[in-house]
């Protein structure tokens, strides 16, 4: 009788805060021990979840995520995991984010977890705000295995000629999500088809260090549709290659929203050949409206000729000083 009325208490508590039958229920499946949760204890850890941050209407979904939140230990667990995210954050708002992304960071154990991966990356040359910012950016980090998952992505990069003392350390910071991708069925692959474009260890080095988001994409869903597109724009092997090690982000920018309306203003409105986009491949990186318009525009008021990088190289100040829009810099 006991449980049925604790049930009960818990499903009022529950019905109080919005949820309808069909999530209390799918919530009592998930984690057999809310039956025997008193509705204070679970309405003490929802206020103390509420107080640090986390919105009201958001907490229904955190909970229904993982219900284990409303049995842990309100002093002996929540309070301390969240008083150690807290020392690991810089702004006010990042430990509830991070809670509200993963609410399963809030299990893990301080001194079992979160200490070992604070040594293991600060090994690695970031520094200890660095990881906080890692962990807050992407919370899923403190569920990996150092030995099974993370040790083998540091390798990987390893493997690019990068130096555990503190190159790899930069990669993971710049990307924490880079961890969450398995070597084999992802990193590896993506790898193997830039090497296929042509690219060479520096190039591959310069793509982990400065641009490590296009290793975590899928080379067939992704990478070589996009290589398949410039090759139809008339782009050749070796352009492509020039291209790809140049500006890496080619291969995952969107073929109809970013590539293909720069492409278009380049041969229709600017006049001129995809050879020089080859050349400067950084072409692909400058805003549309706000830098090539505007700048071709302008150049062709004073009928003006230059390289592409001529034209884009420099800020505003110095493009206007360059080719004497004196009168536009008041």
């Amino acid at each position: 009788m006991e449980t049925n009325c604790n049930s009960g208490g818990i499903m009022w508590f529950f019905r109080d805060r919005g949820f309808d039958n069909k999530s209390i229920h799918e919530m009592l499946k998930k984690c057999k021990r809310l039956e025997d949760v008193q509705r204070e204890k679970a309405s003490e850890n929802w206020d103390y979840l509420k107080s640090i941050g986390i919105h009201e209407r958001k907490l229904p979904a955190v909970v229904g995520k993982c219900p284990k939140i409303l049995t842990l230990d309100l002093h002996e667990k929540l309070v301390p995991m969240v008083q150690c995210l807290t020392t690991l954050g810089t702004k006010p708002k990042e430990v509830a984010s991070a809670i509200t992304k993963f609410p399963h960071i809030l299990f893990h154990s301080v001194e079992e977890k979160l200490c070992p991966l604070l040594a293991f990356f600060e090994a690695l040359g970031a520094s200890e705000k660095q990881v906080g910012k890692m962990i807050l950016l992407n919370p899923r980090i403190i569920s990996y295995s150092i030995e099974k998952k993370l040790s083998k992505v540091v390798d990987f990069l390893a493997s690019l000629g990068l130096c555990k003392d503190g190159t790899i350390g930069r990669v993971l910071v710049k990307h924490p999500f880079i961890m969450g991708y398995s070597v084999e069925k992802r990193l590896q692959p993506t790898l193997d088809f830039l090497k296929s474009l042509g690219l060479t260890e520096t190039h591959l080095q310069n793509v982990a260090l400065n641009f490590p988001e296009v290793l975590c994409r899928d080379a067939n869903k992704i990478l070589s549709p996009n290589v398949t597109y410039l090759r139809k724009c008339g782009f050749e092997s070796g352009q492509i290659a020039a291209l790809v090690a140049g500006y890496p982000p080619v291969l995952i920018k969107s073929t109809t929203n970013s590539l293909g309306p720069r492409i278009k203003f380049l041969d229709q409105v600017m006049g001129r050949r995809i050879d020089e986009a080859a050349e400067y491949p950084d072409f692909f990186k400058h805003g549309l409206k706000k830098r090539l318009e505007l700048r071709h525009r302008l150049l062709k008021q004073k009928n003006l000729t230059c390289s592409l990088s001529e034209m884009l190289d420099c800020n505003q100040k110095k493009f206007l000083l360059k080719f004497g829009f004196v009168e536009q810099l008041a």
